[in-house]
């Protein structure tokens, strides 16, 4: 007896990263290669605090069926937060999802159709091409400069014609894999240009209260609430084994948003969400937040530095102003996942960039994430990668 896969599961593939996480449990191996937070950064004694004040003082609420759009002092949190940034939304428009990924799930399974358009950075997130390729979209992939999407190109993602083009995904704060983070006058240009065609957009924002100099402009979201699906995340500020996100949508898409929530999980852990809240509702991240940036800003700086040093002529990347990566392009004979082998057999990790690409990958880039090796590792890992550069060259 043999079961028949559906055509979806077909378009189901392991996740490149996690396969390259398991070379990193190789003894020795330095790993610049996940996008993980640092552990250091995770506020174990406050959540230690919050869990046992949540089951103390509500432990049958906390430990029961909760309601499908999420815990509503959680819902009223990311509302006032929101606000400080200019995006003016209501509770009813707030979805807390099991971490920001089932955000982009459940986008995509409300949105896109087998055969239909959708739009993508270039490169664009991992996850989120393997959250909507079993929907069965047809990507279009905008041009992008190290400012992020060109605005004058998005009417070039169907040849003049935007009609049938479902919405485009983009992450302007601190992308994950390039790093980069959109300016003022590009997000203004960018959601002009998709106001005048009508091209929806899905912003994703993993990364924004992890800037190092200066924060980030307003959301896409705070120029065009009704065009704009908003996704947050707990996993960079808080810790990613809580599994918390939030997704924020104009009120015609909520009730489609919910009943595909149902129909996944039925609610985000009702215990997690208290836990967050209580750890969060009396400005915690205030003061957390700014200690994870200053050890992600000196360990970029250590990055950079290694960069200078190490790699050869030829290389060439930009340097984050918050986040977690480095996008390093590689002279342009270089087949980055070739050379990957060769890097672990001289210990040391990294993410070849062809994954990151929804057509036409540039297959001589590479991600290096600085967040959960120390200043000396990064160096020594960094020297590794020219030394397998070098050889590779040999060869």
């Amino acid at each position: 007896m043999s079961f028949t896969l559906a055509k979806r599961a077909k378009r189901m593939n392991p996740s490149v990263i996690r396969e390259i996480l398991k070379i990193t449990e190789r003894p020795g191996i330095i790993s610049l290669a996940g996008g993980l937070p640092s552990p250091d950064t995770f506020p174990v004694q406050a959540l230690r605090d919050a869990s046992e004040k949540v089951l103390r003082d509500h432990p049958r609420e906390a430990l029961q069926y909760a309601a499908s759009e999420g815990y509503g002092p959680l819902c009223d949190w990311v509302v006032g937060e929101l606000a400080a940034h200019g995006f003016c939304v209501t509770s009813d428009q707030v979805l807390i999802t099991t971490g920001s990924q089932q955000g982009l799930d459940l986008v995509g399974k409300i949105l896109i159709d087998a055969g239909s358009r959708m739009a993508v950075e270039s490169p664009t997130y991992l996850g989120a091409l393997q959250a909507f390729n079993p929907y069965e979209p047809e990507y279009r992939t905008v041009a992008c400069d190290d400012d992020g999407p060109l605005p004058d190109s998005l009417s070039a993602v169907q040849g003049g014609d935007v009609k049938g083009v479902r919405f485009l995904y983009l992450t302007p704060n601190f992308q994950n894999p390039s790093g980069r983070c959109m300016s003022e006058a590009r997000r203004t240009a960018l959601v002009n240009a998709a106001q005048a065609i009508g091209l929806p957009l899905v912003e994703d924002n993993p990364y924004g209260d992890l800037w190092f100099d200066a924060p980030p402009p307003p959301p896409l979201a705070a120029r065009w609430g009704d065009g704009v699906i908003y996704l947050g995340s707990f996993s960079k500020v808080l810790a990613p084994g809580l599994r918390l996100g939030y997704v924020v949508a104009p009120k015609p898409l909520m009730p489609k948003l919910l009943q595909a929530k149902q129909a996944s999980d039925l609610h985000t852990p009702g215990y997690n969400q208290r836990i967050v809240y209580e750890v969060i509702r009396n400005g915690f991240l205030n003061d957390h937040v700014p200690t994870i940036s200053a050890l992600y800003k000196s360990r970029r700086d250590a990055m950079q530095l290694a960069l200078l040093r190490h790699l050869p002529t030829g290389c060439r990347w930009q340097v984050p102003s918050g986040g977690m990566f480095f996008w390093v392009e590689l002279p342009g004979g270089v087949d980055a996942t070739a050379l990957l082998p060769k890097a672990v057999d001289l210990g040391m990790a990294f993410v070849p960039g062809f994954a990151f690409y929804a057509t036409e990958p540039r297959v001589n880039t590479l991600r290096l994430s600085f967040v959960t090796v120390s200043e000396d590792l990064i160096d020594v890992g960094v020297q590794m990668l020219a030394q397998a550069l070098t050889e590779f060259a040999s060869v």
